[in-house]
């Protein structure tokens, strides 16, 4: 007799001759995934489409902008693939858009994975390669197995995998991990080896961060405090649960969204101030009833007398309230201007009917403000795709955008492109310097506003398109308009909200911004700007705005020798450094008083006074001739010439380098 068919079998039948699956069959998350599949246009038995794969420079950008996912997955990865290894798998890596960003595993298994483009630099989210364990547990946002036909895509279903996402402490999701392999190795036990395997990079992410807070460790059992198995909770001083792994979110029956939202009264029954004086030992955590028994440990990272708690401010009592901790609020450093930009932002988060143009001076940060909105709004496990339409050719901005079909002209890809328009489906599309776009694509852009549909050059059936729009400009749009060099039509559709960035020199928070600075270029090491130095940056215009703030600090922090933590005039970039010169050559101005009383007979020859007036080249002429004149007094002694000057010896290498000739023969 025949064998029955299985119910995946039927499912996969019903869905090709009716469209739809009979409830019961198949799991409802993945009925929902091949429902959103074919709202994407795929063919679950046609010619795959041209997916995405990122060139070689875009996947070293990706590892760069992910450095810290990377590295703390790596070692994960290279336990989980001891665990699975001899079995035809691969351990994988993706980010939040599905774009794989590293495997490790058994060689001849990924000769055939990379038929089907299983490897670093594609794009593996769901509206590309159909139902697959990385780009459905990104849609879903949870663990989850797609084994053999499961999977979409006929030319897949070789394979079973398993991912589980990442997210890090503030709950954002940063991406997936994923055991693949041959369907005929399949084990149920790899679904929970790869949910371990997210569980310890999120641990290691949180320990990252939070190594100098104030932690609770939890457990089911006191014995597992500790281990790599435990939940981890981060408090604010104030009594705010400001940071979580997804262990302790399950333990304590919360999800990402609570974070930043509940007081450790809710978490723990108790004000912060009584849960300091339990001291950090194990205790049990009182449950409610049929709760699972946890156990509990604070572990205060600082001296417990400086958390003092402090009430949190009501809207009533501040003018400044409460805002979640999300990209959004990470941008806030203080800025009342910029503060009331976000503010304004935030409103409108999650309503994709207005569109946003951002305004503002080249490296105010609209890419960044950008990012941060679509990471702040629901949007943010789906795609952000940005095109800068002031750097492609008039010749190519169209076929980029909308995509086009096989042979639609010379040169295209033989097997076509999407466009950019339609890998932001689900997410955010963000055309900076839209103000260069050329008038016919504005008339092709407005159109697809308009029908939110798109069509390939070369024709073919239209394609439904939902994304968040943003654009941006530095260029006032308004006035080429007026000289008609912008359709008015497309501004006024563009136009929903507008959002200007201050520039940096109108600022009031630069301290704030180069300390944030400071700890994302070196979060291991506690650095801090002269403050000679720092009311030097207070003066100058910074036409580069906040980008040339950030590659300041990045060369000073590069410049600075092993052990030294303060950054000086001298690690400045040159054209930096000398409008800033003479605060450094004078030794700040007080702050050094020890190195101007070492060389009194250089300042005498060139007083304080003079330096008020100087100019560049003048600054950068004194800032020389001291270091020479104390390189001549110390005898040529680099070490003790940098300490008594409070600079670093690469400073007094470089400005400093005809040291023979500051020597008497």
């Amino acid at each position: 007799m025949p064998t029955a068919p299985t119910p995946l079998r039927t499912a996969r039948r019903q869905w090709l001759e009716q469209g739809q699956v009979e409830t019961g069959l198949i799991p409802e998350p993945l009925r929902a995934s091949w429902a959103r599949c074919r709202a994407f246009g795929l063919e679950p038995l046609g010619r795959p489409q041209g997916a995405p794969h990122a060139s070689g420079a875009q996947l070293a950008r990706a590892l760069e902008h992910r450095h810290s996912l990377v590295a703390h997955a790596k070692p994960v990865m290279a336990f989980l693939n001891e665990q699975v290894q001899g079995s035809d798998s691969l351990v994988l890596l993706a980010d939040a858009q599905g774009l794989l960003l590293h495997s490790t595993g058994d060689a001849h298994f990924a000769d055939r994975a990379a038929r089907v483009a299983l490897r670093p630099g594609a794009q593996w989210s769901e509206q590309w390669r159909g139902t697959n364990a990385i780009g459905t547990a990104l849609a879903e946002g949870q663990p989850l197995v797609v084994h053999a036909g499961e999977h979409y895509l006929e030319r897949n279903g070789f394979l079973t995998c398993a991912a589980a996402p990442i997210a890090d402490p503030g709950g954002t999701l940063l991406g997936v991990l994923d055991i693949s392999g041959d369907r005929r190795g399949y084990h149920r036990h790899t679904l929970a080896l790869v949910r371990s395997g997210a569980r310890m990079v999120e641990h290691q992410l949180f320990t990252a961060r939070f190594q100098a807070g104030l932690v609770v460790r939890l457990h089911a059992q006191a014995e597992g405090l500790g281990t790599v198995t435990e939940g981890l909770v981060a408090l604010s001083e104030d009594g705010w649960m400001v940071g979580a792994t997804t262990a302790a979110l399950e333990m304590l029956g919360l999800t990402r969204r609570d974070i930043g939202a509940v007081t450790v009264e809710r978490l723990f029954g108790t004000e912060l101030d009584r849960l300091l004086a339990q001291g950090p030992a194990p205790r049990p955590l009182p449950r409610g009833p049929g709760a699972a028994p946890l156990w509990m440990r604070l572990e205060p990272g600082q001296p417990l007398h400086t958390l003092r708690p402090r009430a949190r401010p009501t809207p009533a009592a501040t003018d400044t309230p409460w805002r979640p901790l999300d990209a959004l609020a990470a941008l806030d450093t203080g800025d009342a201007a910029f503060r009331a930009t976000l503010d304004r932002a935030r409103r409108v988060l999650d309503k994709p009917a207005i569109p946003l143009l951002l305004h503002g001076e080249t490296g105010t940060g609209k890419d960044v403000l950008a990012r941060a909105l679509h990471a702040a709004s629901t949007r943010r496990s789906q795609p952000f795709v940005a095109l800068n339409c002031a750097a492609l050719p008039e010749t190519l901005i169209e076929a980029e955008l909308f995509g086009y079909r096989p042979g639609a002209f010379t040169g295209a890809n033989r097997q076509g492109a999407p466009g950019r328009i339609r890998e932001a489906h689900g997410g955010t599309l963000f055309l900076d310097e839209i103000g260069d776009m050329p008038l016919a694509m504005q008339a092709r852009l407005l159109r697809v506003l308009e029908a939110r549909e798109v069509t390939p050059l070369g024709g073919g059936a239209a394609v439904a398109v939902d994304f968040r729009l943003i654009c941006a400009s530095h260029r006032h749009l308004k006035d080429d308009v007026a000289a008609g060099r912008f359709r008015e039509d497309l501004y006024y559709r563009l136009n929903g909200l507008t959002l200007t960035l201050p520039p940096l020199r109108e600022r009031t928070d630069l301290p704030a911004l180069v300390a944030k600075l400071l700890q994302a270029e070196a979060p291991e090491r506690a650095l801090r700007v002269d403050e000679g130095v720092m009311a030097g940056f207070a003066k100058l215009r910074w036409p580069g705005n906040v980008r040339q703030l950030a590659n300041v600090v990045r060369t000073a922090v590069a410049l600075l020798d092993d052990g030294q933590d303060v950054i000086t005039a001298g690690e400045l970039p040159e054209e930096v450094g000398a409008e800033v010169g003479a605060l450094a050559a004078d030794g700040q101005r007080g702050a050094k008083a020890s190195a101007r009383a070492a060389v009194g007979g250089v300042a005498a020859a060139a007083p304080v006074g003079d330096a008020e007036g100087a100019g560049p080249e003048d600054l950068r002429q004194l800032t020389d001739e001291r270091i020479r004149a104390v390189l001549a007094a110390t005898g040529g002694n680099v070490s003790e010439a940098a300490r008594r000057l409070g600079i670093s010896r690469n400073t007094v290498y470089r400005r400093g380098a005809l040291v023979l000739t500051c020597q008497t023969p």
